[in-house]
């Protein structure tokens, strides 16, 4: 019965924009009538654990047509990934690298940056470690002149950040490795929040980056927003959506 009901869900909403909680419950108590709130948290998470359903924000969800959001890890980064979550197996760490963002921008860049987000306390422990290991265009915690003169001279910069507290990130394996790259949501507000760093990427090009984004993943807005606010960028970057791409987030952002 339960796969009979998740097909009939999806043919139920696969055409909204995004249905409620409320919604939800109307649909399922409409085949169990007798349906506890509690039974419904359960089905509600089945939902999302299965992928049929994405959360947008807090009671609101989209049938889940958009493929999940898993970027290709090159030799390089692959590289650095194993090396670093063998050592520092115990800590929280984080690599992407800027090649990602080709997928979404106006102009393509040839050259990639390697960027490493680790706890506090451990850039240097992270930096000396890919020295010793012979990865010689390291850049911890650049300055200015650093983003301006040298990092752009390199071939592929290793840039190392310290890494925010609870960052959305998401578990990857490759070839039985295992480490975090970051969330797409998380990506995004970097964007915003490191404009220094990725000062190619503003004006037009970062329209762009969320334009595509947000019309070829879906978004969790939550997510997305409460990781914003930890870097006091929410308000700049809802005011951003809502102006220049406010027909992709109807009903989704609040007024």
């Amino acid at each position: 019965m339960t796969k009979v009901l998740n097909d009939i869900l999806i043919e139920e909403f696969k055409d909204k924009e995004s249905f409620t909680r409320e919604e939800l419950s109307k649909f399922y108590r409409h085949y169990e009538p007798e349906l506890k709130e509690g039974t419904l948290g359960w089905r509600i998470y089945d939902l999302k654990d299965k992928d049929i359903i994405k959360p947008l924000k807090r009671g609101l969800y989209v049938i889940s047509s958009n493929p999940k959001y898993k970027p290709y890890i090159s030799h390089n980064l692959f590289k650095i990934a194993k090396l670093l979550f063998k050592k520092f197996d115990e800590i929280k760490l984080s690599v992407w690298e800027t090649a990602w963002l080709n997928e979404f921008s106006q102009h393509q860049v040839s050259k990639s940056a390697l960027l490493i987000e680790v706890e506090k306390g451990f850039e240097e422990s992270v930096f000396y470690t890919l020295k010793d290991n012979h990865f010689s265009e390291v850049f911890i915690n650049p300055d200015e002149q650093t983003i301006d003169f040298y990092i752009p001279e390199s071939n592929q910069p290793i840039i190392i950040k310290r890494l925010i507290t609870r960052a959305p990130l998401m578990r990857r394996t490759e070839k039985k490795v295992k480490f975090n790259t970051p969330t797409l949501e998380k990506i995004l507000v970097d964007l915003f929040a490191e404009k220094r760093l990725f000062h190619y990427l503003q004006g037009s090009e970062l329209i762009s980056i969320y334009e595509n984004a947000l019309s070829n993943y879906t978004i969790n807005f939550t997510k997305l927003f409460s990781y914003a606010k930890r870097r006091e960028r929410d308000l700049e970057i809802k005011q951003f959506i809502t102006t220049y791409m406010s027909h992709l987030v109807k009903d989704i952002i609040d007024d």
